[in-house]
């Protein structure tokens, strides 16, 4: 009958009947024979029956217990690696489902399941491979807070594991993507079930793959209703328009019906792509596309007067450090200059609220880049702050804020498109040493939620002078990030990709900070969103340091420059940076 064809380790139901097969046929044999012997004297008619029970305990129970060693017990629910696997949903309690539990069982996979959801009520309370049905898509919010409550697991996805739902409800697709989004979760699917079953072993990969997985966490939710009051049939300016996060503030502005939009930037390409991009996805928003530089002063000051926008995001900015460094002048043009320039126009045209993208990078800067970043967020909070006196100040309505966030998922130039190129020439990936950490968003998270904090600085009537500071969650090694994308990619680290480790670039630090020891902090009841209350300066004697600093930027002379920068940001020191310009002249 095949008993002794399988390999044990593979055992399962058909090798189950194939004992069963073999044991009926033995006893209905066995007796037989024996009648012959001894009339069946003396045996009792039950033993046949616990004949046949025995053996196929005795036969079965080897084949399990070899079966259950080689995979290291994980039909018990005990996965190798546990806390390393991004905790995950299934939608579908079928053949899916079925595979992709048992697939994350016997390999060490990415994903850990912790629940299934499922719309047929009759599955409710079942489980599969110990893998509990928790529940339909539409109690997606009482089944997180019981998972965190009584497990501490927060699903960081959900996975379509629903052939049927794939290809024949797109009802249900929607409804699964609303929720995702509702509750900052990404979501995967599954090949085709036919694929599924085709595998043999090994992990089952999914389609497609999202950065958030990257992030440890799930990503956290905007305010969507301010936002809304705040920008709705406004004139919105939006700087560094092609840009990664410029580019994601517009298509995220673009959703909340502006009265138009006008996108600055210096490159035409990417200025070309955001154009287009939001005239094929947004059809009632009117876009004008200007290629200007924000350093060009008299130009900036032209076009905000023609336009006379009710908000502008500034997000124009040389942001790569290590590039910042070989090129001084040029990062604090634009970076500290090019914000004095839109801030002052900004102010003169009497813009109801100027919002400036800042980083984590302007908190104890070791850059050329921070330091100016710093600069930009000190020049804007003066601003805000004088619009509180009266009298002569005629603009004193318009609020000028400052968001602050680390590193960005997938923005351009960051780790995630270094990692994928370097993945698809087969490594190695570069890191630049083991214990370096940053903290990180996704665009879409971080975006939303500097929108959300704007229009709670505006709308709440928020005090001036703050910087809001995005929650990052907590800080990730670059390397762990390096590793998950080789994971995700169905490769092991350091054996089938290598990870090397090359060394702190200039300027760079080996951990980031949101907050400077001497900032206040304080909540502000709005989620994902804290406010800091840096040491303000005088604006008069900033604009003279400004100017200055753009002088001697004007004429490349670096030295002078960074002595200019320490008057701002105390304890700023760069001699490295000076003596190299030197030994270049």
């Amino acid at each position: 009958v095949g008993m002794y064809r399988g390999l044990w380790r593979y055992s399962s139901v058909p090798d189950l009947v194939s004992i069963a097969k073999g044991v009926t046929l033995s006893i209905l044999i066995f007796i037989p024979v024996l009648f012959l012997f001894n009339r069946l004297e003396a045996i009792p008619r039950t033993i046949p029956l616990i004949q046949w029970m025995v053996l196929i305990m005795m036969l079965g129970a080897p084949r399990l217990a070899y079966r259950l060693l080689r995979n290291r017990f994980s039909f018990l629910g005990k996965p190798a690696n546990d806390a390393k696997r991004i905790p995950v949903l299934l939608y579908g309690a079928g053949d899916g489902a079925e595979i992709f539990i048992r697939s994350s069982l016997k390999t060490s996979t990415l994903y850990q399941p912790v629940g299934i959801l499922d719309d047929n009520q009759r599955t409710k309370g079942v489980s599969i491979h110990s893998i509990p049905v928790l529940g339909s898509a539409d109690n997606l919010e009482k089944i997180l807070k019981r998972l965190k409550s009584k497990r501490a697991v927060v699903p960081q996805k959900i996975i379509i594991t629903d052939d049927a739902a794939l290809r024949d409800n797109a009802e249900t697709i929607r409804l699964l993507t609303e929720k995702a989004n509702e509750y900052g979760l990404s979501l995967g699917r599954l090949p085709d079930l036919s694929e599924l079953k085709s595998l043999s072993g090994g992990a089952i990969p999914l389609r497609p793959i999202a950065i958030e997985d990257l992030l440890g966490r799930p990503q956290i939710i905007a305010n969507v209703a301010d936002i809304a009051e705040f920008l709705r049939g406004k004139r919105v300016i939006v700087t560094g328009a092609g840009g990664s996060i410029g580019s994601e503030i517009v298509r995220q502005v673009a959703s909340f019906e502006p009265a138009s939009m006008m996108l600055i930037d210096s490159g035409e390409h990417n200025l070309y792509q955001i154009d287009m991009d939001v005239r094929t996805r947004f059809d009632n928003c009117a876009c004008i596309p200007v290629l200007a530089d924000v350093r060009n002063r008299d130009r900036v000051f032209r076009l905000f007067e023609d336009y006379k926008p009710h908000v502008v995001f500034h997000a124009a900015a040389y942001k790569h450090v290590p590039m910042v460094e070989y090129n001084p002048t040029e990062g604090v043009l634009t970076n500290a200059i090019g914000t004095m320039n839109v801030a002052d126009a900004a102010l003169a045209c009497g813009v109801e609220a100027m919002v400036q993208i800042s980083t984590d990078k302007a908190v104890n800067p070791t850059s050329i880049m921070g330091a100016t970043k710093r600069i930009a967020e000190a020049y804007t909070q003066a601003l805000d702050i004088s619009q509180t006196g009266t009298g002569q100040n005629k603009h004193r309505g318009t609020r000028m804020m400052t968001v602050r966030f680390g590193n960005v998922l997938g923005s351009s130039g960051s780790v995630v498109p270094l990692f994928r190129k370097q993945l698809e020439r087969g490594g190695p990936l570069t890191v630049t040493d083991p214990d370096i950490e940053r903290f990180f968003m996704t665009i879409p998270e971080a975006v939303g939620l500097v929108l959300s904090a704007s229009a709670h600085g505006l709308t709440k009537s928020a005090p001036r002078g703050q910087i809001f500071v995005l929650d990052m969650g907590k800080p990730v090694r670059i390397v762990d990030i390096a590793r998950q994308m080789i994971r995700l990619a169905g490769l092991r680290p350091d054996k089938d990709i290598e990870i090397k480790f090359t060394g702190l670039r200039p300027g760079e630090k080996m951990f980031e900070e949101l907050f400077d020891s001497q900032e206040t902090l304080r909540e502000i009841g709005l989620s994902g969103v804290r406010a800091a209350n840096p040491r303000p300066f005088d604006l008069d004697a900033l604009r003279h340091t400004l100017e200055n600093m753009n002088r001697y930027a004007q004429d490349d002379n670096v030295k002078p420059m960074i002595d200019e920068i320490a008057k701002i940001v105390p304890g700023f020191n760069h001699t490295s940076l000076v003596q190299k310009q030197n030994s270049q002249q």
